[in-house]
């Protein structure tokens, strides 16, 4: 007896899901299909699933394809059950291609074609219906995007505009995407939401042409470059009734939000001073970041996160603004920046930078104790409560999966959801961090020192 076994959440079970169950089970003559617990979900990073553990498993069995169901509760599972089970074939979708390679040493490994653009159009009317999705622009960060959102139900990445047509066929190659289109108002038709992944420049056209459009927006830092532009999205989709959402991933991740929750439950006083630094060395100057005329720069890049933590906890109108930059002569890029915002009863310096090196760690001041985070900081799993009394320093750990996207993915997904904006990063915030970042570039700070 030949036999295959078949792992997943199969969460709103779709077609999609029993095109793969179906063509497992022709594999061989024995099906066993593992269906995800909850806690595994959690402990993998997989959020946003919708139905119980036990509506899951009721839903495959009615399929009548699996001769057995068997619960995934573990990381290495799959290596034991493979033994266990005496199984010839592991079977999965290509979406993981490459994933479980390692599986080969105990059994045949076989990455079935997912079925492209059947699950979101079933579903989508459906209560708890599949988003489909397009992406916007095919770069570095639509990447990391792609493979982030396949940890969060509810969503179906299928389509992708650009400029390049040799680009977007590889792009939509190497993740299984339905198609791509270089004509904006025919990708529009095609999804009910678009992640806006492009150029600093040119997130306000987008985003604007998509709210107009009806879908909702899930754009890149910073939102815009003026606090106008930030400002009239936020009206538009409003206007609309759509969700936008600024995607700032550390605003969304959990331990981020535990940070905040105990700064604002006073363990540490009153805050008086925040330094935050984050830099990364980037030589390459033909990458965007180095050019003006594509909203280059460490503050238009880098700027968004310090800015982000500094607004949640010290609020969004400082009293007065100090840039201070070290620029690139050849580009004019800032290659460092220090922005020191005075507050009425506390002062924040957010630090960043293309062209030096810094510890990116951050310190959050207060009149009782002080809270380190560890460098990278906006990655934050880790930080510490520290105090005069070096025994009474507390340490809080909560896990940051992967790159960290699938978070504010989840967020943008329970927002439209909820037909209300996100808590965790709102409209005031995001044209704050725009008017700081518009502050710099028009040069209307109260002061502005540049060095040479």
């Amino acid at each position: 007896m030949k036999k295959i076994i078949t792992y997943g959440t199969f969460d709103l079970l779709h077609q999609g899901h029993i095109n793969i169950l179906k063509r497992a089970k022709e594999m061989g003559d024995y099906l066993i299909v593992g269906v995800t617990s909850e806690n595994y979900d959690e402990q993998r990073g997989k959020l946003n699933v919708m139905q119980s553990l036990v509506e899951r498993i009721e839903n495959v069995k009615k399929t009548g394809l699996a001769d057995q169901i068997i619960v995934e509760e573990y990381l290495g599972q799959k290596i034991q059950d493979i033994q266990k089970y005496d199984v010839d074939t592991f079977v999965i979708g290509s979406d993981w291609i490459g994933k479980f390679d390692y599986l080969k040493e105990y059994c045949n490994v076989v990455y079935l074609e997912r079925t492209k653009g059947i699950s979101s159009t079933e579903l989508r009317s459906s209560k708890n219906g599949i988003l489909k999705f397009g992406v916007v622009g095919n770069g570095r960060i639509a990447k990391r995007f792609v493979k982030e959102a396949r940890f969060v139900s509810g969503i179906e990445v299928e389509y992708v505009f650009g400029r390049n047509q040799e680009k977007l066929s590889e792009f939509c190659k190497e993740f299984s995407l339905v198609d791509y289109y270089t004509d904006y108002n025919n990708f529009l038709q095609k999804v009910d939401a678009v992640y806006i992944a492009l150029p600093h420049t040119l997130h306000y056209q987008f985003a604007k042409e998509a709210l107009l459009s009806g879908k909702h927006v899930l754009c890149e830092k910073p939102m815009t470059l003026s606090a106008a532009e930030t400002q009239e999205l936020y009206s538009l989709a409003t206007q609309k009734d759509l969700i936008i959402q600024e995607a700032i991933k550390t605003a969304y991740t959990p331990c981020f939000n535990h940070l905040l929750a105990v700064v604002k439950s006073g363990v540490i006083g009153n805050v008086k001073d925040i330094e935050a630094t984050f830099t990364k060395l980037e030589t390459n100057k033909q990458l965007r970041e180095y050019d003006l005329s594509q909203g280059g720069g460490s503050l238009t890049e880098l700027g968004s996160y310090p800015l982000c933590l500094i607004a949640k906890i010290l609020g969004t109108e400082p009293q007065k603004v100090i840039y201070t930059d070290y620029k690139d002569t050849e580009t004019g890029i800032d290659l460092m920046n220090k922005v020191i915002l005075q507050y009425k009863n506390a002062i924040a310096t957010a630090t960043v930078g293309l062209g030096i090196k810094k510890e990116g760690n951050c310190v959050i001041s207060g009149t009782r104790g002080y809270i380190y985070i560890p460098a990278p900081w906006w990655k934050t799993e880790y930080f510490e409560i520290r105090f005069e009394d070096t025994n009474q320093v507390k340490k809080v750990f909560v896990e940051f999966k992967d790159d960290g996207l699938r978070y504010e993915i989840a967020e943008f997904l329970k927002s439209i959801g909820r037909h209300k904006p996100t808590y965790k990063l709102t409209e005031k915030e995001s044209v704050f961090i725009a008017s700081i970042i518009e502050g710099y570039r028009n040069d209307t700070s109260e002061s502005c020192i540049h060095l040479y």
